[in-house]
């Protein structure tokens, strides 16, 4: 999992996050585990709300059953273009979709964990992290993340 517009470890540019446009960065997928029949990607803030003193672990997006053919994702990719038969889940702002990089103060990290698995996750439209995490228990076959920071 890459982006080319920002690297693992470096900061996530303006225009990713609630600052810009807060749309999300184009995304590159490669390399899956054969068997793979579909993909879980978790965007998450482990720093929130301080990264000196991190509560909880804000989730930005959810997307599952992501096909094993796509490629990636497109910028500021919408309902209509998303791979076919991918589904989103609900943020921490409860709502569908992506919600950029936002820190209260500090610079966070923010993690893309990207997850190869065995099946089609059997979820509705609008599951939370918690419920995909537990979904794939057990049918991870890989896991890759790529992790970008933000500082305000």
């Amino acid at each position: 999992l890459t982006s080319p517009v920002f690297e693992h470890n470096k900061f996530i540019p303006t225009r990713y996050t609630c600052e810009g446009e807060d749309v999300n960065p184009a995304l590159v997928i490669e390399d899956i585990p054969e068997g793979t029949k579909s993909l879980a990607l978790i965007v998450d803030d482990p720093d929130a709300p301080d990264p000196a003193a991190p509560k909880i672990v804000w989730v930005h997006w959810v997307l599952y059953n992501i096909p094993p053919t796509a490629n990636g994702l497109i910028e500021g990719v919408t309902e209509k273009n998303l791979p076919p038969g991918t589904l989103q889940g609900i943020n921490d702002w409860k709502r569908i979709g992506y919600g950029g990089p936002c820190p209260p103060g500090g610079t966070h990290r923010y993690v893309f964990h990207l997850y190869a698995l065995d099946s089609v996750l059997a979820l509705p439209a609008g599951a939370t992290a918690d419920q995909v995490r537990q979904a794939l228990e057990g049918h991870t076959l890989g896991q890759v993340d790529l992790m970008g920071r933000y500082g305000r």
